[in-house]
């Protein structure tokens, strides 16, 4: 599951908690619908600006990078890292 949030006048920060929150939201969704992953994906943009967030178990994990625009490579490669397959 992927998540991503525009906050609208918190800005990046402001939108991490939103987030957080809805992807702590969609893992008890699951749950109760007996389908639990392994991993829920998050990521808060301003349009221009990017941040993403892991939600594993009960933790939150918060990329320290903030991501821009002009890095729509490492963008684009993100938002697709819950579509590939696993390799061990």
């Amino acid at each position: 599951m992927v998540t991503i949030f525009e906050p609208k006048k918190e800005g990046i920060i402001g939108g991490l908690g939103q987030c957080g929150a809805v992807m702590v939201a969609a893992d008890c969704f699951n749950q109760n619908q007996g389908s639990e992953v392994d991993r829920i994906y998050g990521g808060v943009t301003t349009g221009t600006n990017w941040k993403f967030l892991i939600l594993e178990e009960t933790t939150v994990y918060i990329d320290p990078i903030e991501y821009y625009i002009q890095d729509v490579d490492k963008i684009l490669g993100i938002l697709l890292q819950p579509f590939l397959p696993n390799v061990s």
